[in-house]
């Protein structure tokens, strides 16, 4: 059976990585719709899957900002006009940063919440109200949004909303047979990490391909059987 799926934040990091795992293995996902911000990252995704497509799929991308709620909507409107119903959302964008509460701008709090927490409301409840049924939803948060860090105020409040969101999503759409997996990361080697962490050395923490696995593992049928409200995946050292 073919299945569509959409993953944002596809330019970078674990939505570029997940992006890739996706169209490089057999599995139930033969169309592949992937959402970023245009930038030269992005081209090179767009210019890989062109050039290497081995299990004959289909792509569409769409350059949009996931925090332009005006934006998203009017592009989820368009992605359903040409995909049908969407099996699976995985939601990777991600933006923050990380500097002293005292040093807050209000408006990068909510950009910040926006890509967060807002843009995947907004995707999620664009497409139900055009009737779609999601067979899986994949949130990506943060193990800090189970903990607050010093420095990361905006990050850890966007990513805890963003659990607690899953958690009633979870409940609101069980009726619909729709599976809503929280997923939140330890360290992960991203772009954004080099935001949050720019000290650390990247080579010894979790890579994003490691997280890509995970994430096709939970929408596969196996999936179903792994029942956790935010289910946390890091390196353990």
């Amino acid at each position: 059976m073919s299945k569509v799926a959409i993953i944002t934040g596809a330019s970078r990091g674990i939505g570029r990585e997940t992006a890739k795992r996706f169209w490089n293995t057999v599995n139930e996902y033969s169309t592949l719709v992937l959402l970023a911000r245009k930038s030269e990252d992005f081209e090179d995704v767009i210019e890989f899957m062109g050039n290497n497509n081995p299990y004959r799929k289909n792509f569409f991308y769409n350059f949009v900002d996931i925090g332009n709620r005006e934006k998203l909507q009017s592009t989820i409107k368009t992605i359903y006009k040409d995909v049908g119903n969407v099996d699976l959302l995985v939601n990777c964008a991600g933006y923050t940063n990380p500097i002293p509460l005292q040093q807050i701008e209000f408006g990068d709090f909510e950009r910040t919440m926006a890509v967060n927490l807002y843009g995947p409301f907004t995707i999620i409840q664009e497409l139900l109200h055009l009737g779609n049924r999601f067979e899986v939803i994949i949130n990506i948060s943060s193990t800090a949004g189970i903990v607050g860090r010093s420095g990361w105020l905006t990050y850890s409040a966007a990513k805890a909303a963003l659990i607690n969101m899953s958690q009633v999503l979870q409940e609101e759409l069980s009726i619909y047979g729709t599976r809503v997996v929280s997923l939140s990361p330890g360290r992960t080697a991203t772009a954004l990490r080099k935001i949050l962490a720019p000290e650390e050395d990247l080579s010894t923490i979790m890579q994003p391909e490691n997280v890509a696995e995970v994430i096709e593992m939970l929408s596969s049928p196996i999936g179903q059987f792994i029942d956790s409200e935010n289910l946390v995946v890091r390196k353990k050292t």
